[in-house]
């Protein structure tokens, strides 16, 4: 008996020494959660605006940036943050219930795409020319939801000439939900109706001079929402880190509307027009 005490002693020795240094490795740690294959916001090559802010708040707090990889569709969430791989997801819209959201740290719109050869001047959802231009717009989730412009356009009868693209898209390929922009640069389409990131990062990024212009007149198709507030998640209950979040925020808010220019996003109330050609 007092042999097999003596092992039980020592094993929980070892088991201690393991989970303190395992606690003391991710104390130096960043734990991100984050997909690596979706520009503007993140990739494997830490290349996305989501992974040039996560370096910014591990520098502030003195840690180094681990990720966990994920494809960032359905059972997210579930397979990293809850699964306590990681720690924080960069960009969630504020107030997902999935998650204890930070204060936003930052405001965009869905938005128009269109080749500046063309000259629509085109912002509006109740615009006539669009029951006759092809519009392409993304279809979000692994069930093809509709995203808030294609409800709009829908409840107006424009639906024959909508061309729908999987924001997924071929996950082999990099970049899936450039596909739609790609389709207004090479004439496959009149115009997208994107998220804003997506919409200003890739048309940035055109061969082609594109114009990206916020969408208008969206107030009638309530409660669909065109504009959202985006803020970082933490887990549930996970108070510290949150607030920890929320100071590098609210100290930090100029260098973090920098970086998203940088990245073509159009903010909700500051210029958001956005010119390519420089790809």
């Amino acid at each position: 008996m007092r042999l097999r005490n003596s092992y039980f002693s020592i094993a929980l020795v070892i088991l201690i020494g393991l989970v303190t240094t395992a606690a003391a490795t991710a104390d130096g740690e960043f734990r991100v959660c984050a997909d690596p294959n979706n520009l503007p916001l993140s990739n494997s090559a830490e290349a996305g605006f989501e992974n040039k802010l996560a370096a910014m708040v591990a520098e502030d707090l003195g840690k180094q940036v681990q990720y966990t990889w994920w494809a960032q569709r359905r059972g997210f969430i579930r397979n990293t943050l809850k699964a306590g791989k990681c720690d924080v997801v960069m960009g969630v819209p504020s107030g997902y219930d999935l998650v204890e959201a930070t204060k936003p740290y930052y405001r965009s719109t869905y938005v128009f795409v269109t080749r500046q050869d063309r000259r629509l001047d085109l912002s509006s959802l109740l615009d006539s020319r669009l029951r006759h231009l092809v519009i392409g717009v993304h279809l979000i989730g692994d069930d093809g939801t509709n995203p808030p412009p294609a409800q709009a356009l829908g409840e107006q009868g424009i639906v024959d000439n909508v061309r729908g693209y999987s924001i997924y898209g071929d996950y082999r390929e990099a970049d899936p939900p450039a596909r739609l922009i790609e389709a207004v640069e090479n004439g496959e389409i009149d115009i997208a109706a994107a998220w804003g990131p997506l919409g200003g990062y890739f048309a940035q990024r055109s061969a082609v001079p594109l114009t990206v212009t916020p969408i208008r007149d969206y107030e009638r198709f309530a409660p669909q929402q065109f504009r959202f507030a985006i803020s970082m998640g933490v887990r549930k209950g996970d108070r510290a880190l949150r607030d920890r979040l929320n100071a590098f925020i609210d100290a930090h808010r100029s260098e973090i509307t920098s970086l998203l220019r940088n990245y073509g996003v159009p903010l909700v109330d500051m210029p958001v027009t956005v010119s390519g050609g420089h790809k």
